[in-house]
């Protein structure tokens, strides 16, 4: 099944943004859902402070492993989708899982990823994500929310905003006005892939509806990644077989 044609591309490119409907099927989000709540989910989980102070709580870790986290991040419908759309091979860079439980009050403060990607040493935005709705996303209880098009601004200075980092406030309200503002409400499975220059954000979940999601990020291969002194050797990523998390789960149970 081709997923990412010609046309795909090209709203890709104009809005910094594609939203792919059902790339995961329902048994797939069920697997994911099951491991939300433990291995290295639970293990790297910590909260991020907005700008009030409330609790924003993700998980991160930066090596595939194996397990149903890799297994999607491996997955040919992400990382085909994702070469196609920015055109060259690529290298995992990291997962993330947004925890967003009914009733809290943690907001994702507006950024860029690239915003802090830059700081730690990647050369070039050449870099984009897949972020794949977990549970039902909606204006209730805080879906992610784009300015279409603000990949083209290039990268705006970022401050930190509580315990985070947030693209200039000042700037950021001058700027509002010249691009639309969408709310991505979206279905279980569905999938966001979008450039590292987009600007993006989400608000509380004062709802009584979970707002899980997974979040994998990757960079070009050909885009070097500083640290002091030296340059990081990066891997191709892999491409596992289309249905590895039914698979895992499987080897599992």
């Amino acid at each position: 099944m081709t997923i990412i044609d010609a046309s795909a591309i090209s709203r890709y490119q104009r809005d910094g943004y594609l939203v792919v409907e059902n790339l995961f099927s329902a048994p797939e989000v069920e697997i994911m859902l099951d491991a939300c709540d433990g291995g290295r989910v639970a293990a790297t989980a910590w909260d991020a402070a907005d700008a009030d102070g409330q609790a924003a709580r993700l998980s991160l870790w930066s090596q595939l492993g194996d397990d149903v986290w890799a297994a999607a991040s491996t997955c040919p419908r992400i990382v085909d989708s994702l070469r196609a759309l920015m055109g060259e091979e690529l290298s995992f860079f990291h997962g993330k899982v947004i925890h967003k439980p009914a009733g809290s009050g943690g907001t994702f403060e507006w950024h860029q990823d690239y915003g802090y990607w830059y700081d730690q040493g990647f050369v070039f935005p050449r870099m984009a994500s897949a972020w794949v709705a977990l549970d039902p996303s909606t204006r209730a209880n805080g879906c992610l929310e784009v300015l279409r098009g603000s990949h083209r601004l290039g990268r705006l200075n970022h401050n930190a905003v509580g315990g985070q980092a947030g693209a200039d406030v000042k700037r950021l309200e001058q700027i509002r006005a010249h691009f639309e503002h969408v709310h991505c409400e979206m279905t279980p499975g569905s999938a966001l892939f979008f450039d590292c220059n987009l600007l993006h954000g989400s608000g509380p979940n004062h709802s009584a509806m979970h707002r899980r999601s997974f979040i994998m990020c990757y960079n070009a291969l050909a885009n070097p990644y500083l640290v002091p002194g030296s340059i990081v050797e990066q891997g191709a990523c892999p491409v596992s077989a289309d249905d590895a998390i039914l698979r895992h789960a499987r080897a599992r149970a």
